[in-house]
């Protein structure tokens, strides 16, 4: 879905303006469209109906290409940009697609949910950080997840509009 009447506007602001630095906090609405592959069209995420997003710029929250689409926007300006996947969330890594025993599935995983594939799974590691993966299928005592974030591979329209800035 594109926006109508929204046109990219300059990075460059007025003397005063606040502009998003690398290191600000960004309370914004922000609307993520894959562009290709199959699952073109599909809006990933959008804010705009909701309550906005708060973002810290620098902290991995969005992927650097992500973060550049918006350093140097002054609060109250709308952006829309196409973010080739490699500078979105980057390629698919086939290595990052494991067969996983159900008893490693079952020790690591974080809720007691009865998963089905598509699920998105939350696991911790030893070192208690934690990650996610999507279940793609079991297969007798093992299932199959994917690590890759959901956008890798995804050439994506990112639409933007800032609210405030610290």
């Amino acid at each position: 879905m594109v926006l109508q009447g929204w046109q990219s506007v300059s990075k460059n602001s007025a003397v005063g303006e606040k502009i998003i630095r690398p290191d600000s906090y960004v309370t914004l609405h922000y609307r993520i469209t894959v562009l290709n592959g199959p699952a073109a069209g599909t809006v990933f995420v959008d804010t705009f109906a909701m309550r906005p997003a708060t973002l810290q710029m620098g902290v991995g929250q969005w992927s650097p290409g992500l973060e550049e689409q918006i350093l140097g926007l002054a609060e109250g300006r709308s952006h829309s940009a196409v973010v080739d996947a490699e500078q979105a969330y980057g390629p698919r890594n086939p290595a990052l697609v494991q067969w996983v025993s159900r008893a490693q599935f079952e020790e690591n995983r974080i809720t007691d949910k009865n998963y089905q594939a598509g699920d998105t799974v939350e696991f911790s590691a030893p070192t208690g950080q934690r990650y996610t993966g999507v279940l793609k299928q079991w297969k007798d005592d093992q299932a199959l997840i994917d690590f890759n974030h959901p956008l890798a591979g995804a050439e994506i329209q990112i639409d933007v509009q800032i609210l405030g800035i610290l």
